[in-house]
């Protein structure tokens, strides 16, 4: 009975193990999702910003019809 007990209390163990393994995987998705949405972002207001400024330039030396 005990040699089943500790088979049990192994498959328990392995079970537990995979769904915290499992969990981390998907909290280290979830980051780099938003890291990759962050940036996405910050890219889309530098271009907004860049923009600006060359259409200001444009402004400035009457080169913008």
């Amino acid at each position: 009975m005990d040699s089943n007990k500790a088979s049990y209390n192994a498959g328990q163990a392995k079970g537990q193990a995979q769904e915290k393994a499992s969990s981390m995987m998907d909290k280290a998705r979830d980051a780099a999702q938003s890291a990759k949405e962050s940036m996405q972002e910050g890219g889309q207001q530098l271009q907004a910003k860049a923009q600006g400024a060359a259409d200001a330039v444009k402004d400035a030396t009457g080169t913008n019809n």
